[in-house]
């Protein structure tokens, strides 16, 4: 008995503790917030257009100086550089993860810091370096990217993905388990399935952040 009360009390205070934590977390003021009069994004014409963007983490190291290049809506453009250039930084500013410490990202010439955070966001969508999956079915993690779609929208994105045949050739289909952050998955499978899920969403800019970098040529090509 004195062993089960002397559990309890450590639980009781981790407890606490936690929620102690959770409070300061909920209380932070947001690093990114809308402004008060911001309108949602016109996706109308989403032609994407850096002005002189620059931009740090850290003022005595700066990562963006004086970028500025425009992307006509219906095109693709791609940005090539060593790691560490800054081509991941690019997609978190147009995200509006962070915003840019000079210059303007526009895009149908609004400035992405006049409109809604989650007008900017449904308009994009993006295939990150760090393919994130939850430990759920394969179905599951794919229809993540339009919650309600309906089957035979999951299968379309996944043909559109090259890895519809892969899944149907599973024991369990669309409902196998990919283990936690999709450890059951090869890196190329996870990033096919990343792929499918931000085919799915529809968006009207697409991101890629080496996002086939785990596929060999000829389905990198397919895929495209």
């Amino acid at each position: 008995p004195l062993n089960q009360i002397g559990f309890v009390y450590r639980e009781l205070r981790q407890a606490l503790t936690d929620i102690e934590e959770m409070f300061k977390l909920l209380d932070q003021a947001p690093e990114i917030s809308d402004k008060e009069d911001a309108e949602k994004l016109d996706t109308s014409n989403p032609a994407i257009r850096f002005d002189n963007v620059t931009f740090h983490y850290d003022p005595d190291r700066p990562i963006l100086k004086g970028v500025s290049f425009e992307v006509p809506a219906g095109k693709t453009v791609a940005i090539v550089g060593p790691t560490g250039a800054g081509k991941s930084t690019i997609s978190r500013l147009l995200y509006r993860f962070y915003d840019v410490t000079g210059g303007a990202i526009t895009i149908n010439g609004q400035d992405i810091r006049d409109v809604t955070q989650q007008s900017l966001r449904k308009a994009i969508g993006m295939v990150p370096q760090d393919t994130v999956l939850f430990n759920d079915s394969i179905g599951y993690n794919i229809e993540y990217g339009r919650p309600g779609a309906s089957s035979d929208e999951v299968k379309d994105a996944a043909r559109m993905a090259q890895v519809a045949t892969f899944i149907e050739n599973l024991p369990k289909g669309f409902d196998t388990q990919v283990g936690e952050r999709g450890l059951k998955l090869s890196g190329g499978e996870k990033q096919r399935v990343a792929i499918a899920r931000t085919i799915l969403k529809a968006p009207s800019i697409l991101i890629l952040d080496e996002a086939t970098s785990a596929l060999d040529t000829k389905t990198e090509r397919d895929i495209q």
